[in-house]
């Protein structure tokens, strides 16, 4: 799908220039011919990126980014001020007010198409994540992000003195590397936000330390300010189209760097932010809160292609049922707060005599399940037993109330060397085996025998 572009100029000539640029590069484009419409189609037909002229009557292009930045339903579309102006401080001016990027008129068609790549991809990524995430999360103040880490690529020690000042004066610490793998060296030892890289370098091509670190896993995510001569404006958009994030023209402004270091970085710790909040959506999804064992949709949708990577290597799986002994009788006489307490430690200890291979899932009440990869009935046999006696050889000590409570659980194994890979059909063997357990006395472990499954299992 072709992403959408609003254009914002009260000049119609420079809106049919932009336009036509666009359009030859197959982008919808949209067209606003002041700040109020500007507003007015934003919030309407919600573009994939705005770029916006600042010179403009009524209202000019720092108002309207201040506006729609302030916006829920427009904050989240990356804004492109476009304008006339050169003079460094309306560069910085217009990214203090939001804007995610700045070109010059007369705009250059690379840094242009560069520039808006560059741009749709970050919101792309970002729009992933707010997706994945679902409504919006709070959390610091991004708007001056502190406690930043840059990562300074230079060879020259003079450029690299003249930047890294210019980095720590708007309070970022400035770790400096003259080479590639130096600079990942420091990277291991850093909480880095940001890579800034010489396009100029010496002894190492630029290009390949932008698509490297993009390459990597741990600094796929971080934002990458590349730097060099206007007249590299080649080199500047290859290395935008290979994934970093912004440029900077030499000699590198003071105040413009820093305006664009606070956005790369406020950019990144909103997906950090994203990301983690994700991943702790997910770990919700598949863990049982009260003890932290995974559960029982974890195990519907993760145990089943665990089984079948080990049937295809001809490795065995087994399952073992723990359940509690007499769990009802603890409930009813001291309470579910002391039943939580139980099941709490129950996990504790299971999880404490299993090995680093096994998984456990709560799968309801008082009933845990135990998945043992690349184990055979009997090996399972002799972990159940380990497990058992885990739970059984001391009490449970209490704080309120103050008791040492014995508890006991009983286990039914069930491998699949013994007969079938269908992870559904095991649990059921293995279930069998509890009922067993748990009626020829409890607190033991029994395996599968072919016996009748039982329709319900004693307490």
């Amino acid at each position: 799908m072709a992403a959408r572009l609003l254009v914002v100029d009260d000049n119609p000539l420079n809106v049919k220039l932009l336009a036509a640029k666009l359009t030859r590069e197959y982008y919808i484009v949209l067209t606003a011919e002041n700040g109020a419409r500007a507003l007015e189609l934003a919030a309407r037909e919600k573009p994939d990126l705005i770029l916006l002229d600042i010179m403009m009557p009524e209202m000019d292009g720092f108002e309207v980014c201040r506006r729609l930045k302030a916006s829920p339903a427009t904050k989240n579309i990356p804004v492109i001020m476009v304008t006339a102006l050169s003079d460094v401080s309306d560069r910085v001016r217009g990214l203090e007010a939001g804007a995610d990027d700045f070109l010059t008129k007369p705009v250059n068609d690379v840094a242009l198409l560069a520039r808006v790549r560059s741009c749709l991809r970050m919101k792309s990524l970002m729009d992933e994540w707010r997706m994945r995430e679902g409504p919006e999360i709070e959390g610091e103040d991004l708007s001056r992000p502190a406690n930043a880490q840059v990562l300074l690529l230079e060879d020259l020690p003079a450029e690299a003195g003249i930047i890294g000042n210019s980095v720590e004066r708007a309070g970022f610490v400035c770790h400096k590397a003259p080479r590639y793998e130096a600079a990942l060296a420091l990277a291991t030892q850093h909480p880095v936000d940001v890579f800034m890289i010489d396009l100029a370098l010496a002894n190492e091509d630029s290009l390949r330390a932008v698509a490297s670190l993009r390459a990597d896993e741990a600094t796929r995510a971080h934002p990458i300010v590349v730097f060099a001569d206007e007249s590299d404006i080649g080199r500047i958009a290859r290395a935008l189209d290979l994934g970093a994030n912004d440029y900077i023209f030499k000699p590198v402004d003071a105040l413009e760097l820093q305006a664009r270091l606070r956005t790369q970085i406020r950019n990144k710790r909103t997906y950090d932010r994203l990301r983690l909040s994700y991943e702790r959506s997910m770990a919700m999804a598949i863990t049982d809160p009260l003890t932290g064992a995974y559960n029982r949709y974890y195990f519907e949708q993760n145990v089943p292609r665990l089984f079948e990577r080990h049937a295809a290597d001809k490795e065995p799986t087994a399952i073992a049922i723990a359940d509690i002994d007499h769990f009802k009788k603890i409930n009813d006489t001291y309470g579910h707060h002391v039943g939580d307490q139980v099941l709490q430690e129950i996990v504790r200890r299971l999880s404490g005599s299993m090995r680093f291979l096994d998984v456990i899932m709560r799968m309801g009440g008082e009933e845990f399940v135990v998945v043992m990869p690349d184990t055979s009935h009997a090996d399972a046999m002799i972990v159940a037993e380990r497990l058992r006696r885990g739970v059984s050889e001391r009490p449970i000590s209490l704080e309120r109330p103050h008791i040492e409570l014995p508890v006991t659980c009983s286990i039914g194994v069930a491998g699949s060397d013994a007969g079938g890979n269908d992870p559904a059909g095991l649990l059921r063997k293995a279930d069998a085996a509890l009922y067993r357990a748990k009626q020829s006395g409890r607190d033991r472990v029994l395996g599968f025998e072919n016996e009748k499954e039982p329709a319900k299992t004693p307490e």
